[in-house]
């Protein structure tokens, strides 16, 4: 089968062709994968900002949608012919990652689960059989983008109706972040990008306001506009400066920051110490706390009765051998999310 490569960070991804993959041992499942995502954590891994890479050479993509192709001992979760989504966050289900392919005799390794290839050993835990009413190329979301975005709104910070809320950054997980904050009638909804296309989704999406972080006075109107901070600030800019920024324009007295992903290893943040006597509250996020089995059914009931315009994440669509081209626009911010049709033939809506 064709995959895509990483066999040295820093460098593109290699596309192969004849890559086998091992016989399935217990808790695992192998999907023949439709589409696959491309998010910035990918992208990070490919140029080597995540730190020292020990699996070289390996197999990437941690959010998809397929079928299932077969199914090794003790799956009870999915069965031969099921559509399901493919995300990185654990769920329900047997835990059996890590597995050996081989190109030529050589050994490629992957995690428990992988999507740059036209097939996959994938972890049980790491499958969720997708509800109906669900177009393929949206399920991609569901991997990753939507789980964390949404999730980190509904399960961590589960915010008041009428608040005041403020996203940094506009890729897919920003965007899932907003358009979930709009289910709360917000009384300000305010989002920051560098991008103008970007800004104007989030207006169309609901933002009350869009700031350009690269104007000069862009912070100054952020604290105009919040008037003592902001109950929730959201960030998902990856960059140690957009984290600082979200934290100095969330309110004291109980104000949540709450941050998505990570600037490059070895970076830091610096926070004002005394904002914390002063209530201010900050925490991560590992994929919003949720929990897929749980989660991806809820969010598609809310997707389904809010008309959630989920399809505005997707920018490009990209075919396997074009995703070094799908990683340099990601980097090049041309793009929100990148959709890369693996096995499209295998979708009956296409």
């Amino acid at each position: 089968m064709k995959a895509a490569v990483l066999f040295k960070t820093g460098e593109p991804l290699q596309i192969v062709d004849g890559l086998v993959a091992p016989t399935l041992k217990s808790g695992q499942v192998k999907v023949d994968i439709i589409y696959s995502g491309l998010c910035h954590s990918q992208l990070m891994e490919v140029r080597g900002m995540r730190g020292e890479d020990k699996y070289l050479p390996h197999l990437l993509g941690h959010e998809g949608v397929g079928r299932v192709k077969e199914i090794g001992p003790d799956v009870t979760k999915v069965s031969v012919d099921d559509t399901v989504v493919l995300g990185w966050i654990k769920g329900e289900g047997l835990d059996a990652s890590g597995g050996i392919y081989h190109l030529n005799q050589e050994p490629i390794n992957a995690g428990g689960v992988t999507t740059f290839s036209q097939e996959s050993i994938v972890s049980e835990n790491r499958v969720v059989k997708l509800p109906l009413g669900i177009p393929l190329k949206l399920a991609v979301l569901l991997g990753c983008a939507l789980p964390t975005g949404a999730g980190l709104v509904l399960n961590q910070l589960k915010p008041k109706e009428h608040s005041s809320f403020a996203v940094f950054g506009l890729g897919g997980v920003g965007l899932s972040a907003l358009m979930t904050a709009t289910l709360f009638k917000p009384k300000m909804l305010v989002a920051v990008d560098i991008e103008n296309d970007k800004l104007n989704l989030a207006k169309k999406m609901g933002a009350t306001h869009c700031l350009n972080a690269s104007s000069p006075d862009y912070l100054k109107e952020l604290h105009k506009l919040s008037n003592g901070g902001f109950d929730y600030t959201i960030e998902a800019g990856g960059s140690c400066k957009t984290i600082e920024e979200a934290f100095e324009v969330t309110r004291d007295n109980g104000g949540q920051c709450i941050f998505a992903s990570h600037p490059k290893e070895g970076e830091k943040i610096s926070l004002e110490p005394h904002a914390f006597h002063r209530g201010k509250k900050i925490s991560g996020s590992w994929g919003g706390n949720s929990r897929p089995d749980v989660d991806i059914p809820k969010l598609v009931k809310l997707y389904q009765i809010h008309n959630l315009p989920w399809e505005s994440l997707l920018s490009n669509s990209y075919k396997l051998e074009q995703i070094n081209e799908a990683l340099n626009d990601l980097e090049a911010r041309r793009i929100t999310r990148a959709l890369i049709e693996i096995n499209p033939h295998l979708d009956p809506t296409r």
